[in-house]
């Protein structure tokens, strides 16, 4: 992806001048991040599991200790900001098409640990929007573990990741996000992970209209670049996960979709440039 000498967003809050350490370990980042997934992907998305994994391989003191940015996470910093900047100017003139006025989120950077408008944040969770706050959570060492655990490699890998939450965000402000939460209230397990399902194809579909329109606009893409977020949507796919977690595969627990779904959802957006392609439901 291109990225050299072009704007980034002012949107970025940065909270990594600090963060949570302690005694327990656990394999470092990798560790953590494996035991969220594996709690993510074995008990139907449920947040609540993940935190309760990840705290229960923590120590339960905290010191707070001041980082310097490496040079990798310098590169992480400056594609984070153009892409999450590219998704400003792409979002806002394509739903003022339709009369919308686009509120461009804000990307929080943090390690370890933080507090969110939807509770804590750790890093196993991965990045993640919260609809409370309108804000991104991002941990940098996710991008490691993408190319190093999951095998992702590519900026583009990782600019997808970034528009996927995005994606999210643009739900919330077309009103897709409240209307998901309030059915899954009154949905049993298997039904409302069904709807998660939906809701994260759709997501993987907005990453790909985005990834169309930016390409038309400002020419983002490197040869390589779409098959990187292609790869990149197969290996965090429902299955993948859950094979790798586990050895087995349970579809009816499956809250992001397969990979197949992921890749082929990300793909028809960017083949059409148009949300309008992305109906995982009828909720537009």
């Amino acid at each position: 992806m291109k990225i050299d000498g072009r704007d980034g967003s002012d949107n970025i809050e940065d909270r990594r001048s600090s963060r949570r350490s302690g005694g327990k370990k656990i394999g470092g980042l990798t560790g953590v991040i494996v035991v969220g997934l594996i709690a993510y992907v074995t008990s139907g998305g449920d947040m609540g599991a993940v935190l309760q994994a990840v705290l229960s391989n923590a120590t339960t003191s905290t010191q707070t200790t001041a980082a310097q940015p490496s040079a990798q996470e310098g590169q992480y910093t400056k594609l984070v900001s153009v892409v999450l900047k590219d998704t400003e100017d792409v979002w806002s003139d394509y739903l003022n098409k339709y009369d919308i006025s686009y509120k461009k989120p804000k990307l929080v950077l943090y390690r370890g640990s933080t507090t969110s408008g939807c509770g804590a944040a750790q890093s196993a969770m991965g990045p993640f929007y919260c609809p409370a706050d309108q804000k991104i959570y991002l941990d940098l060492g996710f991008f490691d573990e993408l190319q190093r655990h999951y095998g992702a490699k590519g900026d583009f890998a990782e600019a997808y990741v970034i528009a996927h939450e995005v994606a999210h965000h643009v739900q919330n402000e077309l009103g897709i996000l409240p209307k998901v939460h309030k059915a899954k209230r009154s949905l049993s397990k298997k039904e409302a992970n069904k709807l998660s399902v939906k809701t994260e194809l759709q997501a993987d579909c907005f990453s790909g209209v985005w990834a169309r329109l930016d390409e038309d606009k400002n020419h983002i893409l490197d040869a390589g670049d779409i098959d990187e977020a292609l790869h990149a949507a197969t290996q965090i796919g429902d299955d993948t996960l859950q094979k790798k977690a586990q050895g087995y595969v349970v579809p009816d627990s499956f809250t992001h979709g397969s990979s197949k779904q992921r890749r082929e959802w990300f793909y028809r957006g960017f083949q059409s440039g148009d949300i309008r392609k992305c109906d995982t439901f009828k909720l537009l």
